[in-house]
């Protein structure tokens, strides 16, 4: 979503305006789970294949199948986390898109002419917007200046654009993976193809319970971004495909957007529902979001040894 559509968004009715409900009152949070130590291995060995991508299709920018083969690479067993990025800016002093002064847009309300960026809030009867514009809204504060990141070096980083991932990749010397890459490690590595929930009914990934957007029932331990690696790992031992945070690959949906994969916190059975290998989301590649992060793969380290 560009700015001008965000502006657009915020003056037109949201999808709710009609239901007249005001927002549920937040549920008392419960302490989260204690999160398992963060995986020894940084990066794993994701095997080559030829395999159908956007096998059982929900939607239709999801199909049709079709039989796509990808050669091996090594991948992140993480999402890239609020420390990482830290460091990356400490050593090199970048600033992200959401620091930086916007074009101008005609007409658009002053606050989106100065720097910010787009955040998720439940709507009201007195806004029904589910996305507003906050102004200082950037990874460090990823709600708005009233947030921030003490003592959340495990989570994600978010308020990330496009340019600002492969900025960061770059400097570590490694790459943002493919659509094709990225889907092949999530269908391969046992992601299940109807929903995060296992066989004993509990949640394998940080997605929305409840009525999206009013209420998250938080029975996966979290309403909001959870540490990363706090769910089981997949079959390769990569943590978070599915949900926690929507994941940049470098697979261009058209001039101005990339394809975004794997759903977030914010995924519900009622909408969304994009915690999916096959399902798939554009955004605009200079707006990041509070549920938009990514994580690396490294394509030039030979494989392992057999």
């Amino acid at each position: 979503m560009t700015r001008a559509a965000m502006l657009l968004a915020l003056l037109l009715p949201g999808t709710l305006a009609a239901c007249g409900d005001e927002a549920a009152p937040p549920l008392a949070q419960a302490k989260s789970p204690e999160c398992p130590a963060m995986p020894a291995q940084e990066y794993v060995w994701i095997p080559g294949a030829t395999f159908t991508m956007g096998a059982d299709a929900r939607l239709p920018e999801e199909g049709p199948p079709r039989q796509v083969t990808v050669a091996g690479f090594w991948m992140a067993t993480h999402e890239v986390t609020n420390a990482d990025f830290a460091e990356f800016v400490r050593a090199t002093g970048y600033k992200t898109l959401a620091e930086q002064d916007p074009p101008p847009i005609p007409g658009a309300p002053p606050d989106m002419l100065v720097p910010g960026s787009a955040v998720f809030t439940a709507p009201t009867d007195g806004n029904p917007n589910w996305w507003r514009w906050v102004v200082g809204a950037e990874w460090r504060h990823p709600a708005g200046p009233a947030t921030n990141i003490d003592g959340r070096d495990r989570d994600p980083v978010v308020q990330i654009g496009f340019e600002d991932a492969l900025a960061f990749a770059k400097w570590k010397g490694k790459a943002l993976p493919s659509e094709e890459q990225w889907e092949l490690a999530a269908a391969t590595g046992g992601a299940d193809r109807d929903g995060p929930v296992g066989k004993d009914g509990k949640p394998r990934a940080n997605f929305y319970q409840g009525s999206f957007p009013v209420r998250d029932l938080g029975t996966d331990g979290f309403t909001g971004r959870a540490p990363v690696a706090c769910f089981p790992a997949d079959a390769h031992g990569v943590h978070d495909l599915i949900g926690n945070v929507w994941e940049w690959t470098t697979s261009a949906a058209d001039s101005e957007r990339n394809v975004i994969k794997g759903g977030s916190f914010l995924c519900a059975a009622n909408y969304c529902a994009r915690y999916r290998p096959a399902a798939r989301q554009f955004q605009e590649r200079s707006l990041g979001t509070d549920h938009i992060g990514f994580r690396l793969i490294d394509t030039a380290r030979p494989p392992p040894k057999e």
